[in-house]
This record gives C-alpha cells, sequence and structure tokens, in this order.
C-alpha cells in the first residue's frame, strides 16, 4: 500500500489499513453539521429526536446511577442486571435465549466487529446483500475478507444467487453476512422459504451466518416473520447481533451478541482487547427502562409513527416521482429504497439536493463494487410527516436541475 509520510518519517502502516473504508453513512454526520441552512435529513438512519423516550431515561437515570458502583467498570460480558432484564425482554419472542449464550456489546456494530475477529481470516470469501449495510461489508473489509455481492429482490437475499456466486468462486464462504428483517438500506425481509434455505446451505456449507437484525421489533405492518435465531433452534453457525440503537436510543451504544455457549469465553477476550466492558452507566440506564417495562409502550407508539411516516414519504413520492422512480415498500424499520433511471446519477445529485436542502445516502455506498449509481436511500423514521412532504419536494426540485443542467 502508499505509505503515510508525516513532516519527519514514513510511517509503517499494516497492510490492511488501506481497506479500512469508513462509512459514507456515519461521515453524513459530520457533513450536515456544517451546513447553515435549513435541510431535511433523510440519511442517517436514527430514531427522530422526539422518538427518544428522555422522559423514561431520566427516570431511569434517577434509580439507576447512584452511587459509585454505576461508574465502575462492568463484567465483560454483561452488567448481571441488564443480561436479566434482557433475558426477560426477550422471553416469548422470536429471539428467546439463555444466559450462556449472551454477550453485552457496545452497540450493534461491536457485535459485527466481534463476529468478523472470530471467523474471518485474510483472503476468506465472505457473501454481503446487495445493496447491504455499509458498516457491514467494511468492517468484512477491515478484516481482509474478499467478498461476493449476493443480489437482493423484494424477497430479501436470493438464494439463487448465493448459490451461483459460490459456483463461480469454485469455493463455500466462511461467513454470510445478512439483515434479514426490514433491510438496510432495501426494507425488504426475507421470506420465510429463504431463511430456511439459507440456514439449510449453511448447514452443508460449514458456513457462519452472521445474522444481524436491529429492526425486528419495529414491525408496523405485515405478519411476523421467525428470526434466523429461532430457526437455527440452537445451531451454532449462526450468531445473530442485536442493538438498542433503534428501539432506545443510539447514543446508549448498547447491543448484544447471541452466540453458541462455545464461543463465550472467545467473545470475553475478543471484547477485552477492545474495550474491556461495555459502558457501565449505559447498562444501567437500559436495565432499568427494560424492569420498569417501559419498552413494549414505547415500540407500539414507535411502530405507529413510523408507519404513519412510511406513508407520508410514499405519498409524496407518488406526488412528485410517479413514472419517475420506484421504491420499496416495507413493513417495518426506518428506509425505502428509491430506484432511478439511468438519466440520474445519484452520487452527482447529491450535490445538488444539499443545497436544495435535503439530505439521503446515494445507492453506491451500499455496494462495495458501486452497484446502485441511480439508486438512494432514504430514511423516513428520523422526520414527520411535513417535513417529509417538504424534503420530497426539495428532492424533487434537485432532480430537475440537474436534469437541466
Amino acid at each position: 500500500m502508499t505509505p503515510v509520510t508525516t513532516a519527519s518519517t514514513t510511517l509503517p502502516l499494516a497492510s490492511r489499513a488501506e481497506l479500512l473504508v469508513g462509512s459514507v453513512i456515519d461521515s453524513s454526520t459530520s457533513l450536515l453539521a456544517q451546513q447553515t441552512h435549513d435541510i431535511v435529513r433523510f440519511a442517517m438512519g436514527s430514531p427522530a429526536a422526539e422518538a427518544i423516550p428522555t422522559d423514561q431515561l431520566d427516570e431511569a437515570a434517577r434509580s439507576a446511577l447512584h452511587g459509585a458502583d454505576a461508574f465502575d467498570y462492568a463484567a465483560t460480558e454483561g452488567d448481571p442486571p441488564l443480561r436479566t432484564a434482557l433475558l426477560e425482554m426477550l422471553e416469548g419472542t422470536t429471539d428467546a435465549t439463555t444466559a450462556e449464550r449472551l454477550t453485552i456489546t457496545a452497540g450493534g456494530m461491536q457485535g459485527l466487529d466481534l463476529a468478523a475477529k472470530l471467523f474471518i481470516d485474510p483472503g476468506d470469501l465472505v457473501t454481503v446483500e446487495s445493496p447491504t449495510y455499509t458498516n457491514g461489508s467494511a468492517t468484512a473489509l477491515a478484516y481482509q475478507a474478499e467478498l461476493a455481492e449476493i443480489a437482493v429482490d423484494e424477497e430479501g437475499m436470493s438464494i439463487d444467487a448465493l448459490r451461483e456466486a459460490v459456483e463461480r468462486a469454485g469455493r463455500t464462504p466462511k461467513l454470510i453476512y445478512t439483515v434479514p428483517t426490514f433491510q438496510n438500506p432495501s426494507g425488504t425481509s426475507m421470506s420465510l422459504t429463504r431463511r430456511q434455505e439459507l440456514i439449510g446451505l449453511a448447514q452443508d456449507w460449514g458456513s457462519v451466518v452472521l445474522d444481524d437484525d436491529p429492526y425486528g421489533m419495529l414491525r408496523f405492518a405485515g405478519e411476523a416473520l421467525p428470526s434466523l435465531h429461532e430457526l437455527a433452534d440452537g445451531d451454532p453457525l449462526v450468531f445473530s447481533v442485536r442493538t438498542f440503537s433503534k428501539i432506545i436510543a443510539p447514543g446508549l451504544r448498547v447491543g448484544w451478541v447471541d452466540a453458541d455457549p462455545s464461543l463465550g469465553q472467545l467473545l470475553i477476550h475478543a471484547k477485552q482487547a477492545m474495550d474491556t466492558c461495555t459502558n457501565l452507566p449505559a447498562q444501567r440506564l437500559v436495565a432499568d427502562f427494560l424492569r420498569a417495562g417501559h419498552l413494549e409502550d414505547h415500540l407500539i407508539t414507535q411502530r405507529q409513527e413510523y408507519r404513519r411516516r412510511k406513508e407520508a414519504m410514499q405519498a409524496a413520492l407518488t406526488e412528485h416521482f410517479a413514472g419517475r422512480a420506484t421504491w420499496t415498500d416495507p413493513e417495518g424499520g426506518f428506509f425505502l429504497w428509491v430506484s432511478f433511471g439511468d438519466d440520474v446519477d445519484t452520487e452527482a445529485l447529491f450535490e445538488v439536493a444539499l443545497a436544495e436542502g435535503v439530505a439521503y445516502i446515494p445507492g453506491n455506498a451500499f455496494s462495495p463494487a458501486r452497484r446502485f449509481p441511480h439508486d438512494l436511500r432514504l430514511c423516513f423514521a428520523s422526520t414527520p410527516p411535513d417535513r417529509i412532504r417538504e424534503g420530497v419536494a426539495r428532492l424533487a426540485r434537485a432532480v430537475d436541475s440537474l436534469a437541466h443542467r
């Protein structure tokens, strides 16, 4: 790789350093902070400020964060009160589990990093959905994986395309990365048949399925599907990553992984080399929030609101882009995936749209091979309906402006 030279020396960077591609999504936060004009923000996949249950979190803080022990180190596998509250929360759900399978993490991203650290050797084949969550593919690349992109349609990742990619590669994947429910960025969900086929293929190949599901609790329409965790019924090849970032607040940076008990000590060793333990005050805050019974009422409210916002965005897209674009119709989660014809380059459009006062993430950000130059992702969850209508109108003006350049 190209060495980095300072004023006084050339730094001996590791070969993997050039594979640290970063995140267009996360970088958008800094970019938007630099803007001084009004912007409707469809870019970052986060709950709206008004969706954060601040009153209940304030209440939890008053009871959970008293005493010096609340600000100490925690057990690497997670603080016992949170582990207990989490097990109780999951009981009876499609993600029900047992204590020996749980490790508390610093958000979902640390769960992805732990999986990559445990399973990926340099040169290993890792399959990712196309489009996919950019931080997931970036994590695999950071561990020097070779990526194969697998097409996504209205039923989620195509299992036929997965088989074909493996046949072309001439080897089976070490790891299969999927966001099976309300996928980021497309919003689609993997059908039950495909979930079952995926687990069967993984068992045939001996491949690990990295099951990343931040949005499963945010279903506002349609019939619930069993998670990959439930369908696997304890199969050690399924490694599940979850987070409180989308269902409570992203700033908490608290999540968990559910993995075969044989991996428990390895996960502890890997995490101790990262951060020793997940932030203890945040763990205590989440534990108290769960024990007080706030989560279910909060989720009911948010599901209703996210459905309202999705429908507002679809109505606005119909008003301004009928016949010019198509978009997905998710039954939960945060995102719509919008596809234009070949005449709209969404990367070229980005600066025009930003000047017009609306932000989104271009489609190429969700493909290491940059397969989606005419697509973009919109987050409906973070914006109320009136601002959604304004934002889509601004996007339409930007598209028209670009066409006349």
